[in-house]
């Protein structure tokens, strides 16, 4: 029997389009589908991004600039894939926040990106989101945003900022994470056929590998694999399909995708857990109001 999730809303918040699927496309997917009500907000259009496919690298910042626009459509592909109907952009339609660009980088710099946004400023919008849809759970980055980037950085401080000053009270907060055992067998797997993981030797190698310490919580989305691979694939110009991410899918099996982990630092791990003691949903000890 399919668990029901109704009546409970969950908040991601996320820095570009791809981000939500990377991290949390099976979690989505499997609380959509027991009637959980789950909005995206996404900071960015991602208009910094690399653009993979070669008929469409016209539309990079550095040519027509026009990748942002193009990302919107694949968010919105990737979206109907994982069956959400609510995803957001922040500020929108009043303000537009751009893509900073990888740290260090001269678009960090511009007066109009993400990362030179004004903290207070920029949560106030997601403050409007948070009163209107009145979230019990919410999922972002770590304080580093996962491996670094500008925009996962801010999104982190926006999201936190803008749960601190909201009036609703949301009960259980969620940052996305990533354990070095799993990432340690996907570089062995990899080596295996010759490849690599974003040129990783070892998993100390990979900015976003945590401690599995840090795991409270897994999500078994297997169920769901295929509607997140569909949804990768509809951000084609950013996930490629003979890229590490497919790589893995095929030589680890589909349930690479499926096991979604996170760090709950906010309200307190419910039953049921796992042989690890890891919780193993989003939602238990949730008061549905």
């Amino acid at each position: 029997m399919n668990h029901s999730y109704e009546g409970i809303r969950i908040l991601l918040v996320h820095a570009h389009p791809d981000d939500e699927t990377i991290n949390n496309g099976a979690t989505m997917a499997k609380y959509a589908a027991g009637g959980a009500s789950v909005t995206l907000v996404t900071c960015t259009r991602g208009e910094e991004g690399e653009v993979l496919v070669p008929e469409l690298s016209h539309l990079a910042s550095i040519h027509k600039d026009q990748l942002g626009l193009h990302r919107e459509g694949e968010l919105a592909l990737a979206m109907k894939e994982l069956g959400i109907s609510d995803f957001r952009f922040l500020g929108a339609p009043s303000v537009k926040f751009r893509d900073s660009g990888m740290m260090g980088t001269e678009p960090n710099n511009r007066a109009d990106v993400f990362w030179q946004a004004n903290i207070d400023t920029a949560a106030q919008y997601l403050v409007e989101v948070i009163e209107e849809i009145k979230p019990q759970i919410m999922i972002t980055y770590d304080e580093f945003g996962g491996y670094g980037h500008p925009d996962h950085i801010q999104a982190h401080r926006i999201a936190m900022r803008a749960s601190e000053i909201a009036n609703w009270q949301i009960q259980k907060i969620y940052w996305n994470t990533m354990p070095k055992s799993v990432l340690a067998q996907g570089i062995a797997k990899m080596k295996e056929i010759g490849s690599d993981f974003f040129g990783a030797e070892t998993v100390d190698d990979l900015p976003f590998a945590k401690d599995d310490s840090f795991v409270t919580t897994l999500v078994d989305g297997s169920k769901f694999v295929d509607k997140k691979l569909a949804a990768m694939k509809a951000h084609e110009t950013q996930i490629s399909l003979d890229g590490p991410f497919f790589a893995l899918s095929n030589n680890l099996g589909l349930q690479i995708w499926g096991d979604e982990y996170y760090t709950l630092v906010k309200g307190e791990k419910s039953e049921p857990f796992d042989s690890q003691g890891r919780e193993t949903d989003l939602a238990s000890g949730i008061i549905t109001k």
